[in-house]
């Protein structure tokens, strides 16, 4: 029953990445993703804004991150990214640092990658970043 549960939230989050995937504004490199995070049951979507000053793009997973932050929550539990790539494509490294910020435990942490063709990856945050930068290297 558990895993039931577990594949009718991991659809409802990719559907949410999926849907808001078309949102995402890309004139430049016409290449569109969708993310989805679930916090605390609920779920908070972002997707690519590109800017003609390449640096200033905004990534659809630090988004939906900003979004969730902005919903008061502060620790992420999985994240849906639906891209159009072949294997599907993984967060980019400041995506990732980003995730690791909002995760009590990157081991738990579950990122779903989707393609639109239906492949499927499915990996933990530490998988995907495993000697992340964190608060602890700070000091004080």
């Amino acid at each position: 029953m558990v895993s039931e549960v577990k594949r009718e939230d991991d659809d409802a989050l990719i559907a949410a990445a999926r849907h808001i995937r078309d949102r995402a504004y890309a004139p430049y490199s016409s290449y569109l993703v969708g993310c989805a995070v679930r916090a605390d049951g609920m779920v908070f979507r972002g997707a690519n804004v590109e800017n003609a000053s390449y640096g200033l793009t905004l990534c659809a997973e630090r988004v939906a991150c900003a979004n969730a932050v902005l919903g008061g929550e502060r620790d992420i539990e999985a994240v849906a990214v639906v891209t159009e790539s072949s294997p599907p494509a993984p967060p980019c490294g400041m995506c990732l640092q980003t995730l690791v910020e909002f995760s009590r435990d990157p081991g738990a942490m579950r990122l779903i990658l989707v393609n639109l063709q239906g492949e499927r990856r499915d990996f933990t945050l530490a998988e995907l970043i495993p000697k992340a930068f964190t608060k602890s290297q700070l000091g004080g």
